[in-house]
């Protein structure tokens, strides 16, 4: 049995800037096909725009408000709300006036080398 709590976790800032505390991965538990992690962002801040060429993803906003961009297309997000993010596509998340808290689950689990931006030179 594998289980991780939140608060023994070190946080670590990823490749599009969001600080996370990774609650399951490759690198603390026996994990081979996905990842789950807690992101916050400030009041404010934002993730840069980027895409994962074969990680799928799912947010589940626990605590703030934001705006969602997925290839262009822009939503506000709150408390309660889940998006998926498919793989290839252009994203980025924005807080708004509080802090926002995030869960992240990634399949295959996020790595940094499935992280691309727009002044990579990769198109999706």
């Amino acid at each position: 049995m594998t289980i991780r709590g939140l608060a023994a976790q070190p946080p670590f800032t990823t490749k599009d800037g969001s600080t996370i505390r990774s609650l399951l991965d490759r690198t603390n538990a026996p994990v081979q096909k996905q990842s789950l992690a807690e992101a916050r962002l400030p009041t404010g801040g934002f993730t840069q725009r980027h895409y994962h060429r074969v990680t799928e993803e799912f947010y589940f906003i626990e605590e703030g408000t934001g705006t969602m961009e997925i290839d262009g297309q822009k939503e506000s997000v709150g408390p309660g709300d889940a998006i998926l993010i498919p793989a290839g596509a252009w994203h980025q998340i924005t807080a708004g006036p509080d802090p926002l808290r995030f869960l992240c689950c990634c399949a295959p689990p996020y790595s940094h080398e499935d992280t691309f931006f727009e002044d990579d030179g990769f198109l999706a």
